[in-house]
């Protein structure tokens, strides 16, 4: 499109990004090495899954690293921001057998396709550091680091219950459990006990959980939930013997205070005691049922269903070591083996869900807490008392405020040596097998003669079996006898290889270790490159990360320390939890059909003006409201600038020279290309609210196109034009990289605005002539002044005192006093 002088009104964006785009890949514009002379800078989006495109929130995660990796890098920083792929993974096994396609085939094509997406976007990756996680180059140095940890005891195997396919006879992931049944037959699945890997995280609670307080850096409301999922608790913990039977029920209490009022002992179905409870006695059978029935129901819910309470009587009993008192023992639904030590001692007076269970089952309800009047009566309460109090029924702790006998009763179980005070953490240890294909294999061997053999050092990478066959790309590896049959390496008799293959969040435990080091072939990680770049400066991701990945990332990060491959303790400094992308009010999904394809933007309006709306929207914490007219007003801009560079050549072909004794047009523009400096700079350095840091441009726009005129012969003189338009294509650069390099080099520049730095302000020329001070009377504004800008306080109110339109709304009422807001009102109470 052009104007009537045949001047073109729109920039050609196909070719700019073209070309720049180009450029960028041939010179290696963005390869980065360690260099002691500069401070560094990592800079890390959290790695996608390659699902085959990108999506929006893609584009505005990436984006928005990109603007901070290019601000750095212009601020003299040696910045690392590279790229890479999380490609293992259940998706990739469905999607491949789906398609008839092998998992591999079916991975790197989407990677590729996913590359190009983001070089269209004209992101500043270090290319020449990409991996992927599939890639046996990658899980050999993973393989190596579980055998270190294996040597070092944080890594153990153990019986645990999986989710079976009788029909399939295979193992599924509880992604897999559809309702309680086979996402691939519609069988019903059962729990099944088999062996497992496990890590060890556990060991690392407490360090997990202060080190948070390290993470200064950090949302606080990521720090808060990593906290609970930690969960740290105190109380007492202490044997409750079985009655007739050479075993004790051990249980965990933060409220040891409530134990006189204990009247009944729940148990989890999976708790080790049950057989040995229930084996032989008359209903037997019937209980048996109950368990399979219970433990069924548990797979079929999600993690925030409540189920109806339910539970069945033993027909055993234990005592309660505090007062001789003989309890019931039930299996309950709603006791978890995987949290505390699956036995629950059952307080109904003082706990809710304990209560519910006691009136459904008819069960004894002892008060022992009294919170003052009115008094609890076990026959009237509604509902159970969980406040603090003083303790009856209590034997020789009665009349104790319910605090102080906490510690009481502990030192009481201590000195009779059936209980101490105990810290427990709801964290649990990280079940990391998978019984599926297309997952990093777990590199031991299983000997007859020798026990559990790690495959030696020598034979790594243990790599998956292809086949040509993409029929049968995905049968997992339990099932595959070629794979399963070794050799012992300790006898050298017959052995067969694990089968399971590694949990996903194994990869992205430590990707961004890697990273510093992706071509390093002798060890997991080169120390030294390690230790300049770690740890990450600014990360990156959804909020929906908040708990496992970065958990993981965190407990990775201190193994690895503990194994001498790291020297810090953390590896994110600072985190970004981005916002999502919302159209119609919803979340962009396929299944919503609400999604906007970035390449058809990127093909309408050019990649600049897709990654201008990402950052002008919203603030990066904040959701993003989908607006096609947001896009368009982005490309507005652009255009807008380019039409008045485009104009305004002649003029620009200058040098940027200040004079000192500017027009009053020419110091309004100085005055405001500096003020945005300090806005822009201000808004990137402190919050990355690049939303207002690009409004700052634009207003700085509007006053250097009202500088210029129509005609651009507004009287302005040329170096302080072209000190703006190179301040603000200097400013715009991080966000629109390919326009601005494009249009720096229109007005005449032969250096690379990539090689500008970033503009200092200057405090002299930001400074205000004049202030607009608002004067209130009780608070409602009753006029307004211009006032010099270094005018003190009492000037101003001096002035405001003696101002002819405020005097009218004080009418001699007495003033009781008056309020100075620096440089903004005076507020004159009457």
């Amino acid at each position: 499109m052009t104007t009537d002088s045949g001047a073109p009104t729109r920039y050609d964006f196909k070719s700019i990004e073209d070309k720049w785009q180009t450029n960028w890949d041939k010179n290696e514009t963005y390869k980065v090495e360690e260099d002691d002379s500069k401070e560094k800078y990592y800079v890390l989006e959290m790695f996608p899954y390659p699902s085959g495109r990108i999506h929006m929130g893609h584009v505005r995660n990436y984006s928005i690293g990109d603007v901070v990796a290019r601000y750095k890098r212009m601020k003299g920083y040696n910045v690392l921001h590279p790229m890479g792929w999380d490609a293992f993974g259940l998706p990739a096994e469905n999607a491949a057998q789906k398609n008839n396609s092998h998992p591999a085939t079916w991975t790197y094509s989407n990677i590729d396709y996913m590359r190009t997406q983001l070089k269209q976007l004209g992101l500043s990756y270090d290319w020449s550091r990409e991996i992927a996680t599939c890639n046996p180059k990658y899980y050999h140095w993973e393989q190596r680091l579980f055998i270190e940890m294996y040597n070092k005891g944080i890594v153990y195997e153990k019986v645990t219950t999986v989710n079976w396919c009788e029909s399939c006879q295979t193992v599924l992931a509880n992604e897999q459990v559809i309702e309680g049944t086979c996402w691939r037959c519609d069988e019903l699945v059962s729990p099944r006990k088999m062996n497992g890997w496990f890590f060890k995280i556990t060991d690392y609670a407490e360090e997990l959980l202060s080190d948070l307080d390290k993470l200064s850096g950090w949302p606080e409301k990521v720090v808060t939930m990593q906290k609970n999922w930690i969960g740290k608790s105190t109380g007492l913990t202490c044997d409750f013997p079985v009655d007739s039977m050479e075993c004790n029920i051990s249980i965990f209490t933060t409220r040891p205070d409530t134990i006189f009022g204990v009247t009944f002992m729940s148990l989890a179905a999976e708790h080790p005691l049950v057989d040995q409870l229930i084996g032989g006695s008359e209903n037997e059978d019937e209980i048996r049922l109950f368990i399979k029935d219970i433990l069924l129901e548990k797979q079929r819910q999600s993690v925030t269903d409540e189920p109806e309470k339910r539970g069945i009587f033993t027909g055993k009993y234990c005592v309660n070591p505090f007062n001789g008192v003989k309890i019931p023992i039930f299996i309950a639904n709603f006791v978890l083996m995987e949290y505390g030590t699956g036995a629950v001692m059952a307080v109904p007076a003082h706990d809710e869900r304990d209560f519910e269970f006691a009136k459904k089952y008819q069960l004894e309800i002892t008060p022992v807490v009294m919170p003052g009047d009115p008094q609890l009566d076990a026959s009237t309460m509604e509902e159970a008392s969980t406040v603090p109090g003083v303790l009856v029924n209590s034997g020789e702790f009665s009349g104790m405020d319910s605090l102080d006998a906490q510690k009481a009763i502990i030192n009481h179980a201590k000195e009779n040596n059936f209980g101490a005070a105990h810290v427990t953490y709801r964290l649990r240890d990280w079940g990391i097998s998978r019984q599926r294909y297309w997952g990093a294999p777990i590199p031991m061997i299983h000997c007859d003669s020798c026990g559990v053999q790690p495959v030696p050092e020598k034979d790594l990478p243990v790599t998956l079996p292809e086949d040509p066959d993409a029929a049968s790309s995905c049968v997992p590896l339990h099932q595959r006898s070629s794979f399963i049959e070794t050799i012992c390496p300790a006898c050298g008799g017959k052995a067969k290889r694990e089968t399971d293959t590694m949990d996903t969040f194994m990869e992205s435990s430590w990707y961004f270790a890697r990273f510093a080091c992706p071509r390093h072939d002798k060890t997991p990680l080169d120390q030294s490159k390690a230790s300049y770049w770690l740890p990450v400066d600014q990360y990156i991701g959804g909020v929906e990360h908040a708990i496992l990945h970065l958990l993981y990332s965190r407990f990775f990060t201190k193994v690895l320390r503990d194994l001498g491959h790291l020297d810090i303790d953390e590896p994110f400094t600072n985190l970004l939890t981005q916002g999502m992308v919302i159209k119609d009010g919803t979340k962009m999904s396929k299944s919503k059909g609400n999604v906007v394809d970035p390449n058809d933007l990127i093909q309408e309006y050019g990649a600049d003006t897709v990654r201008l709306f990402s950052l002008f929207a919203a603030p990066p914490e904040r959701d993003l409201e989908w607006s096609s007219q947001g896009v368009e007003g982005s490309s507005r801009f652009l255009n807008r600038v380019f039409r008045l560079i485009s104009a305004n050549k002649d003029l620009l072909d200058c040098s940027v020279e200040i004079p000192d004794d500017l027009s009053e047009v020419g110091k309004n523009l100085h005055r405001k290309t500096h003020q945005t400096i300090k806005r822009v700079s201000e808004n990137i350095e402190h919050n990355f609210h690049f939303n207002t840091a690009i409004s700052a441009m634009m207003e700085l726009f509007n006053v250097l196109n009202t500088s210029l005129g129509d005609d651009g012969k507004a009287g302005i003189e040329p170096g302080v034009a072209k000190e703006a338009v190179s301040i603000l294509l200097t400013l715009l650069s991080p966000m629109v990289p390919h326009f601005t390099s494009e249009m720096w080099e229109e007005i005449g520049n032969s250096s690379s605005i990539e090689d500008v730095a970033w503009p200092d302000y200057d405090p002299e020329a930001a400074k205000e002539d004049l202030l607009t001070i608002v004067i209130q009377v009780n608070g409602k504004v009753r006029s307004r002044v211009q006032v010099p800008a270094d005018i003190t306080d009492d000037e101003l109110k001096e002035l405001a005192l003696n101002d002819n339109s405020t005097l009218k709304f004080i009418d001699s009422k007495p003033i009781k006093k008056t309020i100075v807001v620096k440089k903004k009102l005076v507020n004159i109470v009457v």
